[in-house]
């Protein structure tokens, strides 16, 4: 049975850019869609979402068959290593990370996976490890990785569960989680689960 590692990297950051600058250094007003999404900014010289995907690559051939990345309200073809790979666009970002999530799922049907395992693109600290130890576990059709008994990303999610995901909203996984603890296994994972949403995150992780 493959899987597939997903990053859904479709949102347009609303939070990050609310408190982006909204001028240049001399004063000149900017636009709100040049204020910077905030996966294009950079910690330690990379790219926020590009640390995400590369954590996902670590895992490939250790559990992880592809990754996939799906982006929507921004584009950053620029960032990643195109052929190792594989993007999709979810043209109904703006309807909620669910359906970002449903993108994801139908190109997993397609390929014959039987189950993704997914992270988010704002989520830098992810290890390959935590990629790696979601990805091999098969005792039951959720596994959620935790860090200090905090449930968070990575999800690995058996194809038994597809048709149960929501396909609008915000929620992904979560609601799923929420509503059938009995499908769930949570898995002990290294790393750093925090993500960021606004510039103050950028500056802790700086």
């Amino acid at each position: 049975m493959s899987t597939a590692a997903v990053i859904l990297a479709a949102g347009e950051g609303s939070r990050f850019r609310s408190d982006s600058p909204s001028t240049t250094s001399r004063g000149t007003a900017l636009p709100p869609d040049q204020w910077g999404h905030k996966l294009r900014a950079e910690i330690g010289g990379v790219a926020v979402v590009r640390l995400a995907v590369d954590a996902a690559l670590g895992a490939l051939g250790h559990g992880i068959n592809e990754v996939v990345v799906v982006t929507g309200a921004a584009e950053f073809e620029d960032l990643f290593p195109l052929e190792q790979i594989t993007l999709l666009t979810n043209a109904n970002w703006h309807q909620g990370m669910a359906t970002s999530l449903a993108v994801a799922i139908d190109h997993g049907r397609s390929a014959g996976h039987g189950a993704v395992v997914v992270g988010l693109g704002d989520q830098p600290g992810l290890l390959p490890e935590a990629w790696r130890a979601v990805a091999a576990h098969d005792a039951s059709p959720i596994g959620v990785a935790t860090y200090a008994g905090r449930r968070r990303n990575p999800v690995r999610l058996a194809a038994e569960t597809w048709d149960l995901l929501p396909t609008t909203g915000d929620e992904g996984a979560r609601s799923l989680i929420r509503l059938h603890p009995e499908m769930v296994t949570e898995i002990p994972c290294p790393g750093n689960p925090g993500d960021i949403d606004t510039r103050e995150d950028l500056a802790s992780w700086s």
